[in-house]
């Protein structure tokens, strides 16, 4: 006796293992290849991609924790080839406060006990690590890494190839190609290892690193600052996603670093 619930509509793929004690609701679908293991709950509205893996007690489309969610019909997308630890939380959208849709991408490490709430938007290959927290409406863009414990203000943008410390408070929109730490979160300089594991040229490094020096160390206000990096770097595609990341942002970027801690 197998001892799990599958629901008789749910669409279950090829060569999808379903351990025993899991619960797999009506409107979920789950691609080919993807574990699920023992004591997960897939709840209603839930798309699993392929050869993904879902640890126990992860439980996938709970309702939003949000008092404005009102029973609508919401959703959660999770990519091919992610990885969700033990007791991983992974909240469908909000209609009224969000895009209706929680998406994880493909490739993603998401570690123990993380908590990704309404219409977060993970992009592919992130990491989250044990215990971090992201408020609704969280977005956090490709290979970005962030430490334990860290927790994430709703709204705010986490930038691609970023690497966040453990036990961060993010309450700004981290840049991207960034190390960020302490309290307040601060701007530690560029992701220079991480760059380089991703195969980023020295020549692009350096670029991004004498952007970063117009942003943080040159004394100008970001408006400023922005428009002094538009005015004196060649066009590339990494000087856009810096300028299009700063200008965009609608809580502003974290600040350069401080030497005390705000408790």
């Amino acid at each position: 006796m197998h001892q799990s619930y599958i629901h008789p509509d749910a669409v279950i793929g090829k060569n999808v293992v379903i351990e025993p004690f899991s619960y797999i609701a009506a409107k979920v679908e789950i691609g080919e290849g993807t574990w699920i293991g023992p004591h997960a709950t897939i709840m209603d509205n839930v798309k699993i991609g392929k050869n993904c893996r879902i640890y126990p007690g992860a439980i996938i489309g709970g309702e939003p924790q949000d008092y404005k969610f009102s029973g609508e019909v919401t959703f959660v997308e999770i990519g091919d080839n992610t990885i969700i630890r033990e007791y991983v939380t992974v909240n469908r959208g909000t209609l009224k406060s969000g895009r209706g849709t929680t998406k994880v991408g493909n490739g993603c490490m998401i570690m123990s006990y993380t908590h990704i709430a309404h219409d977060c938007n993970i992009a592919d290959n992130v990491v989250l690590v044990s215990y971090v927290g992201l408020a609704g409406v969280t977005d956090v863009e490709e290979y970005a890494i962030i430490g334990g414990h860290s927790a994430a203000h709703q709204f705010t943008r986490i930038g691609a190839h970023s690497m966040l410390s453990g036990g961060s408070m993010v309450g700004k929109d981290v840049p991207p190609f960034i190390v960020a730490g302490r309290r307040p979160l601060s701007f530690g300089g560029v992701n220079i290892i991480g760059l380089r594991r991703r195969g980023f040229s020295n020549e692009k490094i350096d670029l991004i690193r004498e952007i970063y020096k117009v942003v943080y160390h040159s004394g100008l206000n970001t408006s400023d600052a922005c428009q002094k990096v538009e005015e004196s770097f060649p066009e590339t595609p990494e000087k856009r996603q810096i300028v299009d990341f700063i200008r965009s942002s609608k809580r502003g970027v974290i600040r350069g670093v401080v030497d005390s801690i705000d408790e």
